[in-house]
């Protein structure tokens, strides 16, 4: 397949420039990947698609307020995207300036610090700080909305830009499945006898590049840190034991898990992943997945597309264009049953 095959028309109007009123409110799509049957319900409505005994897989990454802008000599500006730390004071940054970065010329920076230009890695900036990076990001910085919010962060980003379960600083963007939890579907959720796990993939800018070759062959996806813990892999192991369901809250964890996966089980990992999930993938760790709707021609959706079938996931997007549904980070979202998914719920009818 290639990259064309993952267009679809969207109109502007539909991507969601602010969250909805609550974290529950939005909407959800229900998509039964082997029939392409769907749904459209509440999020309010997710412990309806749960049953007892199966386990919710949850990235735990928490976003770190990420962008900073400081200024040249000369008064130029440079907006200093963090990818990630690299050590005491090192960074690797996405930055955008009018003129190209010069060894040796300091960028003034809030607060009195000031950022070295070190090295370029492709895409990336090496940067050196006269600060801890991570204390001084999380006292300077402001929150690094995606480039389709078409505004500046402002303080309801602060909290809503992030899950209530967000513990491990890494990410500089949201693993936007999980917004739409609050605590009480999370209690209603344990109440019917659904477990969590957590894993961690501290999502990096590069989740917003485009695939930029036409051949999905040539495509490089960028490196994301990941720990699957022995705890989780307990958890989800326990639950295939039992019958039970592994269900990824995220394409972020899909990824974490399936990187994790060795002799045909989940198993405690560590490290980087550039895991690219596309049609003809055969999955080993999840069994459902619940996911906000991705941008036309994005990895995120070849992966969404690989798990319940190109011609569902496709149908399900222009169906959920049709209903106007919100799209994207700050959207509604998607229960999908992958194609290995048993049985259909009632009152199901096609897109």
């Amino acid at each position: 397949m290639r990259r064309a095959d993952f267009h679809y028309d969207l109109p502007s109007d539909l991507i969601a420039q602010r969250p909805a009123p609550a974290r529950s409110a939005s909407r959800l799509l229900h998509l039964h990947g082997p029939s392409g049957a769907t749904r459209d319900l509440a999020f309010l409505d997710l412990p309806s698609l749960l049953r007892r005994g199966d386990l919710l897989v949850f990235n735990d990454t928490r976003v770190i307020p990420a962008r900073i802008v400081g200024t040249k000599p000369t008064g130029g500006q440079v907006e200093i995207l963090l990818e990630r730390v690299l050590g005491e004071r090192r960074i690797l940054a996405h930055v955008h300036a009018s003129k190209p970065l010069r060894h040796g010329v300091p960028i003034s920076l809030p607060g009195g610090a000031s950022a070295a230009f070190i090295r370029r890695h492709d895409d990336l900036f090496e940067l050196e700080l006269s600060e801890e990076p991570l204390p001084y990001f999380e006292r300077y910085g402001a929150m690094p909305l995606p480039p389709y919010i078409e505004r500046a962060s402002d303080a309801t980003d602060a909290s809503r830009y992030q899950t209530i379960y967000a513990r491990e600083p890494g990410a500089v963007a949201a693993p936007t499945a999980g917004l739409h939890f609050d605590e009480r579907v999370l209690a209603r959720c344990e109440s019917m006898g659904v477990r969590s796990a957590f894993v961690t993939l501290h999502v990096g800018a590069g989740t917003f590049q485009p695939v930029r070759v036409e051949d999905l062959d040539q495509h490089r996806m960028h490196a994301e840190r990941v720990t699957v813990d022995a705890a989780a892999c307990e958890l989800i192991a326990q639950t295939r034991a039992r019958g039970g369901r592994v269900i990824a809250v995220g394409t972020t964890v899909v990824r974490s898990l399936e990187s994790a996966v060795r002799e045909g089980r989940v198993q405690p990992f560590s490290g980087e992943t550039r895991l690219f999930i596309r049609p003809g993938y055969t999955f080993s760790a999840v069994d459902a997945l619940l996911t906000n709707f991705h941008l036309p021609e994005s990895t995120l959706l070849m992966l969404v597309c690989a798990f319940a079938g190109y011609d569902a996931v496709m149908r399900a997007y222009r169906h959920a264009v049709r209903e106007r549904y919100r799209f994207f980070s700050y959207g509604d979202a998607m229960f999908v049953e992958g194609l290995g998914a048993r049985g259909v719920g009632p009152g199901s009818e096609g897109a």
